[in-house]
């Protein structure tokens, strides 16, 4: 597929309690293409999440802390100090992806006029200024009219086609995914922080449900800091399960009939399993992507977390579990939308600006 040996792959990506751990984890899928072509990985983050950085050197990347990160002066420094150390190759050849909303424009113009090829992940145009060489936004929201301030070379990279999916993902490809008359098993995954515990929320009105034997998996991320008020919640109540930083993902989303999800990245691994979904937005960026969804027809979007109350996610959840319809049009739609590929055209993209 790559018909050029890959050099260094360097990412500038950030995970905390109050961003979560999504822009790290989509630049992972990224940097397993890389490695699974022959390339090298390194991250440069700052990232609070010990767990989530045990993760990538397990992955066999180099991981350099970012003590302070952009809009601190510091971090660009010690950005371009370490590229300058490690690089291997000329510096047209060595890219650096960027995924994160403090950075900004001039982020952007001191990566490339230290010549460094750039690629940047994006899902709203939260920029003044794109210098970047490729602009990568994956969501079913995307417009190239977000973009409009940008240099003459950069190329867009538009819509769910460009889904970045793990590795562990793709080995689902084939799986066909069966349709309950009545569903009983439900995912519920709100993002690796969640400071606010909404999956709190979530949990209680599960718990409120009278749906005979409803099982429910609740994944808390890494940088979720309500792991013990969770825990206390679902004491005694077995068919409640909290899974602590899962590595089995695929396995989850394989198991449950339906999901509750925040609306970031987990929309489209949820989507590439045809799992039908009900969105619970957290922030501005996640609005028009479950806001699309829905229009879509592709999962079920029901507002914002700090508008909803318990019986109100008590009631989206039963009413979807009862409808086998509404499921199987969900879960249809969504697979149509994400395919499993993207991580590769994306690298293609890439390995043409060589």
């Amino acid at each position: 597929m790559v018909p050029k040996p890959l050099k260094q792959l360097f990412i500038r990506a950030d995970a905390s309690a109050a961003i979560g751990t999504g822009h790290i984890m989509r630049c992972l899928a990224l940097a397993q293409e890389w490695q699974d072509q022959g390339g090298k990985v390194t991250f440069f983050s700052h990232c609070e999440s010990h767990a989530l950085r045990q993760r990538l050197l397990d992955e066999g990347m180099d991981f350099i802390t970012i003590e302070k990160p952009h809009p601190d002066p510091s971090d660009l420094e010690q950005t371009l100090g370490a590229l300058s150390a490690i690089h291997t190759s000329s510096s047209n050849e060595d890219w650096l992806v960027i995924d994160g909303y403090h950075f900004d424009a001039v982020y952007q113009k001191r990566i490339k006029d230290a010549g460094y090829k750039l690629l940047w992940i994006d899902d709203y145009g939260h920029a003044d200024h794109y210098y970047a060489d490729l602009v990568l936004n994956q969501n079913i929201s995307a417009d190239e009219s977000f973009y409009t301030h940008r240099e003459p070379y950069t190329r867009l990279l538009m819509g769910p086609r460009y889904t970045l999916l793990w590795r562990e993902f793709k080995r689902w490809k084939d799986w066909r995914r069966e349709i309950a008359p009545v569903a009983r098993k439900v995912l519920v995954t709100l993002g690796g922080g969640d400071p606010d515990n909404v999956t709190l929320k979530v949990v209680q009105a599960l718990k409120q449900s009278n749906i005979e034997g409803l099982e429910a998996k609740i994944v808390v991320g890494s940088a979720n800091p309500n792991l013990e008020v969770l825990k206390k919640e679902i004491r005694n109540h077995t068919k409640l399960t909290i899974i602590e930083n899962a590595t089995n993902m695929p396995e989850l989303m394989a198991w449950a009939d339906i999901a509750v999800s925040a609306g970031g990245s987990t929309c489209w691994e949820l989507a590439f399993f045809g799992l039908p979904n009900i969105i619970i937005y957290f922030a501005e960026n996640q609005r028009p992507i479950a806001e699309k969804l829905h229009e879509s027809g592709a999962a079920l979007s029901i507002g914002w977390s700090y508008q909803l109350s318990v019986e109100n996610i008590q009631q989206h959840i039963e009413d979807l579990l009862f409808s086998e319809n509404r499921r199987k049009a969900y879960s249809i739609k969504s697979q149509d939308l994400v395919d499993g590929g993207g991580a590769q055209r994306v690298l293609r993209e890439i390995v043409s600006l060589y």
